[in-house]
Formats: structure tokens, C-alpha cells, sequence
């Protein structure tokens, strides 16, 4: 079995969970095996409504509250009569398509009895990492908000591909929290805990407060939760807080049967607390949802320049160039072992860098133009990992 730090298990006892009492703008997440049951063949009406009943409590108390979803697959399997969740793309996708109407009617109408209005808000990967959807989408999730409405928020598997099959609602739910500035993430699972073991085995143990995601690399995480529907597991789950926290942002995680009373500030589930301070949307999108589309090879001397000084690079500090990418597009600057130093937007087509490698500004704009006469990487669209 993993030892717990001795830290993590020294606080456990009386940890302080203001952050959760006192947050204003809470994103939760719940996933499918919750939704549904063990059987995980249909939703589960009894679940909806429970996590219904939490989110009117919390904006009772004046919270605003977005939820993320998942459910919208598992919820199409028993009308396409499948046992299980099927494991090719264009049944998940048809699923899906049968399922997500079948998830809001029944969110709509548990929180139409609560006078809460909902609303449908599907996203994918481009909504997250190209920089002009994501703004949109902050505005209206914002405005959404602001108008007392939950948005219902879920991947769009019914056209989605990659997100189908690597990606995960507990990242999407860490991602939107950065979106939208929460003050909290709530990830609602089938386990109602980070164990120091796989809750199955004989001794495990509860970690009840994780003061700095250090204290848990030790532990063995498991896979998909139990009923077999859904794409996460506990991994997924230490990687959201991983994401949330670094930006400032705590997460509880519980489970659907304890949700009220973890986020009435008592001491169940796992609270994860926020590692730094808040920064910038632009830099949070940058070192966690922006997709890489290139890397560009730094010489010694820009690495350092842009480590210590926070100096945009210049195109005499770069090597070499690799990948497919256009001018606005993410790319990792990377040093000469190999090892990612930063993340940035690139101001210059991938097409159009190779001439200007090594070379000053002041020289490429004598040879190719004023235009050149520019950074490859400006310092305010620079993010260093």
C-alpha cells in the first residue's frame, strides 16, 4: 500500500474548508457512473434530482453554479438496446446523440421544480484551445451566469472525435473553471475519496485534505469508476486538481451520496487546496487548454534570457523549427535537450520561419521587409511551464 505523507495525514483532521462555504462561483462536475448506477444502462432519475437538490441549495445561499456533465452516452445505450458502452466512434457518437436529449429533459425538468432555468452548453477541444472561441465562450457562460441560469455543460460527442477518445469531463471541468474565474471545482464521482490504496483493498485509507499535490505522487490511482460508462478514473481526477489548483482554484472532490454535506464545509471527500495565486485567463489558457501545434528549438543564451529576464523571443535565439502551424498558433519553445521551458503564440507561420533563424531583427527587416522587424514570440503571449 502507498504511504500517505505525513503532512497530508497530520492535517486530515482539522482542515479548514472555508474555501468551500465561502465560494461564490462553483463549477461541478459529475460524471456517468453516477448518473446511472452500478448497472450504468440508463439514467438514474433518484441521481439527477440529488445533484438538482445540491446546486439549488448552493445558489440558495447566493452561489452561481455551473455544471458539467457527463451521461450523455451512457444515457442513449438502453434506447439503442446496448448492455455496455460500445467501443467504436460512431456508436459512441449516435449514443451520444440519442443520449444528450435524454440528459437535459431530465435536468430541465428537475430544475424547473426548483424555478431554476438550465441551459445546454456543448463544447469542444477548439472551443477550449483556439483563443477567439474561448473568449466567446467565457462571454457567454459569463452572461449565462450573470442571468441566474446553470448552464449544463458536456463535451459534444455527438460530432466530437478526439475528445471521444482521449479526452475526459474531469479536465473539461478544470478547464471551465479557469474559463469562468470559479472559486471552486467540485468533482462528484462514484468513490467518495482519494484513498492511499485502491479503496477495495484491505486498509485503505481516506485522504481527506491534500495541502500540496506532492504529498499524493506515491499513491497507485485507478481506472474508470464502477459501472463500466464512464472514460475518467482517479487519475483524470488528481490531474483536474493538478490543473485547478495551480491556477488558484481549489477542488473538492466527493461522492453524489455526500455532496450536500461536503459542500456544507464538513469533513468528507477530498480537498485539494489551491497551490498559487490567480493569474491572467490568457495565461491560464495558454499553459492548460492551448493545443501545441509546432516547437521551436532555443539556443543557451534565449532560454536564459527568457527563464530570468521574461523577455519575448527574438528570432535569433531559435534554432530550428518543426510542425504545421500558422501565425496566432500555440507552440512549446523548447530547449536543446529537449526539455519544454514555455509555452507561447507564435506571431509567424511555421512556413515562414526557417529564413529567419539566427538572424537579428534588424537584419530581416532590411532583407525581407519592416514586417519582420518583430518578435517570433512576444512576452505577453508567453507562458513559462
Amino acid at each position: 500500500m502507498a504511504k500517505r505523507s505525513k503532512r497530508a495525514t497530520e492535517r486530515g483532521s482539522h482542515m479548514d474548508r472555508n474555501a468551500v462555504t465561502s465560494a461564490k462561483r462553483i463549477v461541478i462536475k459529475i460524471g456517468s457512473s453516477s448518473l446511472t448506477g452500478t448497472a450504468g444502462s440508463q439514467l438514474d432519475t433518484a441521481s439527477v434530482e440529488k445533484i438538482v437538490n445540491v446546486i439549488a441549495a448552493l445558489k440558495e445561499r447566493g452561489a452561481e453554479v455551473a455544471l458539467v456533465s457527463s451521461g450523455a452516452i451512457a444515457a442513449g445505450l438502453a434506447p439503442l438496446k446496448l448492455a455496455t458502452r460500445p467501443k467504436d466512434l460512431p456508436t459512441q457518437q449516435a449514443a451520444a446523440s440519442v443520449g444528450q436529449g435524454l440528459l437535459i429533459a431530465r435536468y430541465n425538468e428537475a430544475f424547473s421544480s426548483h424555478s431554476i432555468l438550465s441551459s445546454q452548453v456543448l463544447l469542444t477541444t477548439e472551443d477550449i484551445v483556439r483563443r477567439s472561441h474561448y473568449q466567446n465562450a467565457h462571454q457567454t457562460l459569463a452572461k449565462l451566469l450573470s442571468l441566474g441560469v446553470v448552464p449544463i455543460i458536456n463535451e459534444n460527442d455527438t460530432v466530437g472525435t478526439q475528445e471521444i477518445r482521449f479526452g475526459d469531463n474531469d479536465r473539461l471541468a478544470a478547464l471551465v473553471a479557469l474559463l469562468i474565474g470559479a472559486d471552486l471545482l467540485v468533482l462528484v464521482s462514484d468513490i467518495d475519496a482519494l484513498y492511499d490504496a485502491p479503496p477495495t483493498q484491505a486498509g485503505a485509507s481516506a485522504i481527506h485534505e491534500v495541502v500540496a499535490m506532492a504529498d499524493i505522487e506515491s499513491i497507485a490511482l485507478g481506472g474508470a469508476g464502477s459501472a463500466g460508462v464512464g472514460s475518467g478514473g482517479m487519475v483524470t481526477k488528481v490531474e483536474a486538481a493538478r490543473i485547478s489548483t495551480s491556477a488558484g482554484i481549489p477542488m473538492l472532490l466527493t461522492s453524489l451520496a455526500q455532496s450536500a454535506e461536503a459542500l456544507s464545509g464538513n469533513q468528507v471527500g477530498t480537498f485539494f487546496h489551491s497551490q498559487g495565486g490567480r493569474t491572467t485567463s490568457r495565461l491560464l489558457w495558454l499553459a492548460h487548454a492551448s493545443t501545441p501545434q509546432g516547437r521551436l528549438v532555443l539556443d543557451d543564451g534565449a532560454v536564459k534570457a527568457i527563464r530570468e529576464r521574461g523577455v519575448s523571443l527574438l528570432p535569433a535565439g531559435v534554432t530550428s523549427v518543426s510542425g504545421e502551424f500558422i501565425s496566432g498558433d500555440t507552440v512549446e519553445l523548447v530547449s536543446q535537450s529537449g526539455e519544454v521551458i514555455a509555452r507561447g503564440l507564435v506571431a509567424f507561420d511555421s512556413t515562414e520561419i526557417p529564413q529567419m533563424l539566427g538572424r537579428s531583427t534588424k537584419e530581416l527587416a532590411a532583407s525581407l521587409g519592416a514586417e519582420y522587424e518583430r518578435e517570433l514570440v512576444h512576452r505577453d503571449d508567453l507562458v513559462l511551464l
